[in-house]
């Protein structure tokens, strides 16, 4: 039996980034994946070949406003399948990549599903057959697969999930989108740019529902100024599929309508990954969701196997699976650590206009009891936002009047989630407004906003 200090199952951005520390460390790694590749969802069903589509969609809207900047072209139009084909070029890429830095760590890569036979032993199920490897540390980052409605199945064919719609061979004339978080969104926007007449359907009262209110608000304007029909508060009771279309029919406040649409994408979240994989016979614990039950370390109920990213209670994002994925590391290693504070975690969407946020809402921050005081500056008064042809938008800065502390940032606009960074250090260092209002900020660029936001909340904009 092959034995490692650190054992890996999944090699999403929680799992590949984890191992990759551990044989910067020196410790002897195993990194379990089910697919013949590396990388796990992002890579392959969702953060890069979505951004990829968004920003070949984001191309093709400049390219369709090429007149007002005096350039001229010939006829425009998408060529799908080209459009596909540099998508699964950037993944595979990437993929390899993962696969080059696995050899460069000397990382063992068994192909397989893994699951735990107990708390330092686990069994590898490939093409090949079983293995048995055991380990000294064990973590677990299995991820999340797409969740369905009690009342709605994909069928993948009409009714999608997001996993199918990124296989799409053709552009469809319609598409509703159920459910108007990130993915939602950016599929919205995705096929709205591409040419289709889209719809989104949402349960909850707005779109995008947590992000500040503000945000929401605007999104929705955009969306229904760009043709993008939202239905808030609203359900889809049922969906009857026939030839090559389907027909929902959405509730909103009671009042019932018929809506026909050739294609239907189902992004009401995902689930946990955890059943089948040996946890309740190892004695690791499961919430009822599904979720495995940690500690600040990302220990689980036996101490050396862990647990990380989209399995656990935190928010679903990859930037969050990787850094679960070094602390649990850096705590196997005996480093010092200190817990992950999820409050300051960053939130992209990478839609049409960009929305990005970290730290409390205005309502959060109310509710929390602070003296609330708010700035705010649109793009529209930026000079590069003019240049670049995007001025929809603004920056938002929440912070406490007592101490001026900076308490969140929301951004609607232009490269919102770059933008994002220098507020996602500020709430680390625990930045005051200011120190942001202080800091010389470069001209003309997007990041002026930032700026002037910060003057706003003393009501000392300059450019407005």
């Amino acid at each position: 039996m092959k034995e490692f200090q650190v054992i890996i199952i999944g090699s999403g951005p929680g799992g590949y980034v984890a191992a990759i520390l551990a044989g910067i460390l020196g410790l002897k790694t195993a990194l379990l994946e089910k697919d013949p590749f590396l990388g796990g969802t992002c890579l392959h069903r969702g953060c890069i070949p979505t951004k990829a589509l968004l920003h070949t969609a984001h191309l093709y809207d400049e390219f369709k406003g090429a007149a007002e900047y005096g350039l001229t072209a010939g006829e425009l139009g998408v060529d799908f399948p080209k459009v596909h084909k540099r998508k699964t070029i950037i993944v595979r890429k990437l993929s390899k990549g993962i696969e080059y830095l696995m050899k460069k760590r000397k990382i063992d890569v068994f192909t397989g599903t893994g699951s735990l036979v107990d708390g330092h032993t686990v069994s590898v199920k490939g093409a090949e057959g079983e293995e048995t490897i055991r380990g000294e540390s064990i973590i677990i980052a299995t991820g999340s697969a797409p969740s369905q409605l009690p009342n709605i199945v994909p069928d993948h064919k009409t009714i999608l999930d997001s996993d199918d719609i990124l296989q799409l061979e053709t552009i469809p004339k319609s598409l509703a989108v159920i459910g108007a978080g990130a993915v939602g969104v950016e599929f919205a926007s995705i096929f709205n740019s591409f040419g289709s007449d889209v719809s989104v359907v949402e349960l909850l009262p707005r779109i995008v529902p947590l992000e500040d209110e503000e945000i929401s608000n605007t999104l929705e304007k955009s969306f229904n100024k760009k043709g993008i029909k939202t239905f808030t508060a609203s359900q889809v009771t049922a969906i009857d599929v026939a030839g090559d279309g389907a027909v929902l029919t959405i509730d909103s406040d009671g009042q019932t309508a018929d809506h026909n649409v050739d294609k239907v994408l189902l992004s009401v979240g995902r689930k946990p990954l955890t059943s089948g994989i040996g946890l309740e016979q190892a004695g690791i614990k499961l919430d009822d969701g599904g979720y495995i039950e940690i500690n600040e370390f990302m220990q689980t109920a036996l101490p050396n196997v862990y647990a990380i990213g989209d399995i656990v209670r935190t928010p679903w994002l990859a930037h969050v699976a990787s850094a679960e994925g070094i602390l649990a590391v850096n705590h196997i290693a005996g480093k010092h650590t200190e817990p992950i504070d999820y409050t300051k975690t960053p939130n992209c969407t990478y839609c049409s206009p960009e929305v990005a946020s970290v730290g409390l809402s205005e309502k959060a921050a109310a509710d929390a009891g602070y003296d609330v005081k708010t700035g705010r500056f649109p793009f529209s008064a930026i000079g590069k936002a003019m240049i670049v042809g995007e001025t929809e938008g603004f920056v938002k800065i929440v912070s406490d009047g007592s101490y001026d502390e900076v308490l969140g940032v929301h951004i609607i606009g232009p490269k919102a989630t770059e933008l994002l960074a220098e507020a996602s250090l500020g709430l680390r260092l625990e930045t005051t407004v200011e120190e942001i209002a202080k800091t010389v900020h470069a001209h003309p660029t997007l990041s002026e906003a930032m700026l002037e936001a910060a003057h706003s909340v003393y009501d000392e904009a300059i450019h407005i």
